[in-house]
């Protein structure tokens, strides 16, 4: 059984476009630490990237694009968790909230009403919030945030719970059309990730979440109706800065990254991090979140001057290759950002690392470690 630390569904703006300005900025003392007293590198890291979120499971965005192209929210529902049948929930089930340091029951339906428009905009098409109602009542029934204490905590550890403060007409529309019902797999109720946006596909469940077991329902899919803000992105950073957010992983100066395997997506599940004095491994996980990229769907090349060149990636995947299809326009997940679009993989197949093995990260919000 997974136990859940985060959907990562809802992170922190890491990567707004702000951020490219970096590039320019000076190394601090505490960068010169990290690396050698060689001369500063005047390159610059470029990573373009795709989707928001860990991956697993329902794209918000994606189902907003279903839902836009006439698809039933059991449509939608089928076709992020592969296999799956809609059941029933317990009756009269509670859910146990952990808010503000205490635990607190609220019934199942009272629950999900407080949940939707937390999650996504509730002017959104009424089956993109039906799929949202049952992906979110499954999830509160299997994610046992807390263990035998409590069940979900009410922000992003979790899924947001706002109380009535999130009660909307259209919102409650699709709680009360959907009441009870809950995804199953095999008959029994199976785990309901969900994310913001997938970048064009989404990502197995094992590759995602290091230590996790494969399960069926949650196996990388196309998402091709998936048009979020973070469909696409693009960033930049000084190799002085690189070197500074990767401390502890840097032999020498710092020189780029090389991926060594992608998942199905192609989301980063190991790389190098190279340096003047060697390489060191790390997850894609840990490389996401010391960068402050907004998934491990993400690119490398280094920039000096007018010359820009391709990290080593031995993953298989090129980033010449066209994303999955996608639908123009449509609205955004909540509290979602902007950023350029870049070229991004959809391919398959990928080699393991040479040596080494990866830095697992069981602590960052969108892992989950096993139980």
């Amino acid at each position: 059984m997974l136990a859940i630390e985060s959907t990562y569904h809802r992170t922190r703006r890491h990567l707004a476009p702000l951020l490219a300005t970096l590039a320019i900025l000076p190394a601090c003392a505490g960068t010169a630490a990290a690396s050698t007293a060689a001369p500063a590198s005047t390159a610059t890291l470029v990573i373009s990237g795709g989707g928001f979120g860990h991956g697993v499971g329902m794209s918000q965005e994606g189902a907003l694009g279903y839902a836009e192209h006439g698809f039933s929210y059991t449509a939608i529902l089928a076709h992020y968790y592969t296999g799956t049948s809609i059941g029933i929930a317990p009756a009269h089930a509670q859910v146990r909230v952990m808010m503000g340091g205490k635990v607190h029951k609220v019934a199942l339906e009272t629950y999900v009403r407080g949940v939707v428009s937390a999650e996504v905009s509730s002017n959104w098409p009424l089956a993109a919030l039906e799929a949202q109602a049952v992906a979110s009542r499954t999830y509160a029934l299997t994610a046992h945030a807390g263990g035998s204490k409590f069940d979900v905590y009410a922000d992003t550890r979790s899924q947001v719970y706002r109380g009535v403060a999130a009660q909307t007409p259209q919102t409650d529309a699709a709680v009360a059309a959907t009441a009870g019902q809950i995804v199953t797999y095999g008959g029994r109720p199976a785990i309901t990730y969900f994310f913001a946006s997938s970048g064009g596909r989404t990502e197995n469940v094992e590759n995602a979440f290091p230590g996790s077991e494969p399960q069926p329902w949650l196996r990388g899919v196309v998402d091709q109706y998936e048009r979020g803000d973070q469909h696409t992105w693009k960033t930049a950073l000084s190799f002085a800065s690189a070197a500074a957010k990767l401390r502890g992983f840097v032999r020498g100066s710092f020189k780029g990254i090389e991926v060594l395997k992608r998942g199905y997506s192609p989301r980063i599940i190991s790389a190098y991090v190279l340096g003047s004095g060697g390489r060191t491994a790390i997850s894609g996980n840990e490389l996401a979140s010391r960068l402050g990229l907004y998934s491990t769907w993400a690119y490398f090349s280094t920039r000096e001057g007018q010359a820009t060149k391709p990290d080593p990636d031995r993953s298989g995947y090129s980033p010449l290759t066209a994303p999955a299809p996608a639908a123009a326009g449509g609205a955004s997940a909540s509290e979602s950002g902007g950023a350029p679009p870049a070229a991004l993989a959809a391919a398959s197949g990928a080699s393991s690392p040479d040596t080494g093995s990866p830095t697992s990260l069981d602590t960052r919000g969108g892992t989950v470690a096993p139980s």
